[in-house]
C-alpha cells in the first residue's frame, strides 16, 4: 500500500506540460501529429488539431472550437506526459459545417496558450 501512494503522489506531482506548437489539419499520422496540415476545409472534412507539448508534465488540455465568435463545443482531456507528445482533439459535424470563420483555441490547465483560425467553404 505505501508504494501505490508514493507512485501515485509522483505522478500528482509532475510539473504542467508546455505548449511547443498547435498544428490543424484535415488527417492525422499515427503519433497524433497533423499529416496534411491545412486552414482551408470543406464542410464535410472533419477538422483535427494536435497539441505538440515539449516536456515531461500531466496537465488538462482543452480545445475550445468556435464559428462565428460562438462557442460550438469543447473537449478537455487530461494527459501525463514523459518528454515529448501530441494531443489530438477533433470537431466534426454530421450534417457538414456551414460556411465560414472558425477558430479552435487551446487551454492548458485552464490558461489559454494558442488559437488558430480556420475556414469552411463550399
Amino acid at each position: 500500500m505505501f508504494v501505490a501512494l508514493v507512485v501515485m503522489s509522483a505522478v500528482g506531482c509532475r510539473p504542467p506540460l508546455h505548449l511547443l506548437t498547435l498544428q490543424v489539419g484535415r488527417a492525422l499520422n499515427v503519433d497524433r501529429t497533423i499529416a496534411v496540415h491545412t486552414t482551408r476545409f470543406k464542410p464535410d472534412n472533419t477538422i483535427y488539431a494536435s497539441v505538440l507539448t515539449d516536456r515531461t508534465g500531466a496537465s488538462t488540455i482543452l480545445a475550445r472550437w468556435s464559428y462565428a465568435g460562438h462557442v460550438v463545443t469543447e473537449t478537455q482531456k487530461q494527459v501525463s506526459y514523459k518528454g515529448q507528445a501530441a494531443t489530438e482533439f477533433h470537431f466534426e459535424s454530421a450534417g457538414g459545417f456551414p460556411q465560414g470563420d472558425y477558430k479552435v483555441e487551446i487551454f492548458i490547465d485552464g490558461q489559454p496558450v494558442a488559437s488558430r483560425d480556420f475556414r469552411v467553404d463550399p
